[in-house]
């Protein structure tokens, strides 16, 4: 992998690896990974030979830190203005900044190291999807230029929000495809929603949120800047309410089975994880209880997947 450029003044303790890892959030996206390996276990209905276990493994790494580093190089300009005119974020409360947020702006990295860094990770990504299932691959490409369109619409429309969603949800597909090759149609559907209203509630929104100060200096157009705080925080909670919904028939009518008492642990689990901050940012709108929403929200997948995991383990 390319070298680093020295990271500036204030960004003490970041070295070379550090700072790719911040350009791909990777704590964030190893949170994401649990996703995908939800969608393949309730396809399956259980476990995928070790080879495609491992090839999944390393392949769903590769993309989400692919994509995540392509959503910092797209949006390259956008973040230095935001940094020039904002100044930089210094909260450490949230999970986007567990290294340093943005480190392309900061000028923690060049651009052409930043470019090849997703080069060489797009390669594996593709080359591990299309050998798990060609439609994986395709949904690999498909996620990489909707997620370049997200960045464009920056200033464009609040209703990118709505291709992030998209986005967000094809990761998980593309896992179905890749222990399947003929999903049912009703069960990609309930993924993609269940997927889809969690990542505009618990991640996108409380995101947008704590950009939305920065955001309204550049000119950004995110769903809190437009809509208001008030109806932004209100869509989040009936996302997440939606999303905890759908969760108890995909769990339940998969091919996994899943077991009343714990797909009703994993509804009651995210509810207790999902609701209150998300019912505590519509009451108090304040930044922190974005930051909260946003922290708790990425842990979602992580409980499901654990719910699974013990849905195995005492069949």
């Amino acid at each position: 992998m390319p070298a680093s450029a020295t990271p500036p003044a204030g960004t003490p303790g970041h070295f070379a690896l550090t700072v790719y890892l911040a350009l791909s959030r990777t704590p964030h996206g190893i949170l994401d990974l649990a996703g995908p390996f939800c969608a393949a276990l309730l396809c399956r209905g259980g476990l995928p030979p070790l080879s495609v276990v491992v090839l999944g493994c390393v392949t769903v790494f590769a993309g989400y830190t692919a994509v995540y580093a392509l959503n910092d190089i797209v949006d390259y300009r956008s973040d230095k203005r935001q940094v020039e005119k904002s100044g930089r974020d210094a909260r450490c409360n949230y999970l986007d900044a567990a290294f340093i947020r943005h480190p392309l702006a900061h000028g923690c990295l060049s651009l052409p190291a930043a470019i090849a860094w997703f080069l060489c990770w797009v390669a594996v990504a593709f080359v591990g999807a299309y050998a798990l299932n060609p439609v994986c691959a395709w949904l690999l490409v498909a996620g990489c230029l909707l997620e370049t369109a997200y960045c464009l619409l920056l200033t464009v429309t609040h209703l990118r929000a709505l291709i992030n969603g998209v986005v967000k949800s094809l990761g998980p597909l593309a896992a179905a495809y890749a222990v399947s090759p003929d999903p049912a149609p009703w069960f990609l559907v309930l993924l993609f929603a269940w997927v889809f209203t969690w990542e505009i509630g618990g991640q996108n929104i409380p995101a947008d949120w704590h950009d939305a100060v920065r955001d309204a200096v550049t000119g950004a157009r995110t769903v809190p800047v437009v809509v208001g705080y008030r109806q932004a925080s209100r869509l989040a909670v009936a996302c997440l309410g939606a999303s905890l919904a759908i969760s108890a028939p995909l769990l339940a009518a998969s091919p996994l089975a899943v077991a009343a008492p714990l797909w009703l642990v994993a509804l009651l689990g995210g509810a207790w994880l999902l609701l209150p901050p998300a019912l505590r940012l519509a009451a108090t709108r304040e930044d922190e209880a974005a930051s909260a929403l946003f922290n708790r929200a990425s842990f979602y997948p992580a409980l499901v997947l654990t719910v699974l995991v013990i849905e195995l383990l005492v069949r």
